[in-house]
């Protein structure tokens, strides 16, 4: 890790310059970026050792920043996923031209959650946009919750750590599939 600190302000032009930033989520650490950028959708994927076509998590702080990344087959789809929403469920909703590949999972899909994690809903509001949310962890390893644990993994490979109090969950989001409401996890 190139930086650690508090400033939220640093992590959004951390985020801006193409750099990937660790910040708290409300149950793990995550790893993240500029979704929009493939250079950072690229690292992050090959940082995670995870499959291209697997696709990444968006995360959001407004509903506006995720509307345009969606395509909900029938108002329903939105509505049920509005009722779990800002929190700590993730959807996978058919997506739109907007999602770049390696974003994209299965199927032209795409996982987005609304969050209410302050820090989260605060980076995303001063972007103006939605970032990557994927675990903060090495495929097959456990989520670190420590610094000294991000630290170990990261340290060469992030720009910077917000190093901010995770939320009151004990486990990562769930995620559904719109429609039928399949649990993914």
């Amino acid at each position: 890790m190139n930086a650690v600190g508090t400033a939220v302000n640093q992590a959004v032009q951390t985020v801006q310059q193409g750099g990937l930033l660790i910040y708290p989520t409300e149950a793990v650490y995550g790893l993240g970026g500029d979704y929009q950028q493939a250079a950072v959708v690229a690292q992050i994927l090959h940082l995670k050792q995870r499959p291209i076509d697997q696709g990444l998590i968006l995360v959001a702080g407004h509903i506006q920043q995720i509307l345009p990344l969606i395509l909900p087959e029938t108002g329903d789809h939105l509505a049920i996923a509005l009722n779990t929403w800002p929190g700590h469920t993730t959807w996978v909703f058919p997506a739109s031209s907007q999602v770049p590949e390696g974003v994209k999972g299965p199927g032209n899909t795409v996982a987005v959650r609304l969050s209410k994690h302050p820090v989260v809903v605060d980076v995303c509001s001063q972007l103006g946009h939605a970032i990557i949310s994927t675990s903060a962890n090495k495929r097959g390893q456990k989520s670190p919750t420590t610094r000294s644990e991000l630290a170990q993994q990261w340290f060469n490979d992030v720009t910077y750590f917000l190093d901010l109090p995770l939320g009151q969950s004990d486990k990562p989001s769930e995620i559904h599939v719109a429609g039928g409401g399949q649990k993914l996890r």
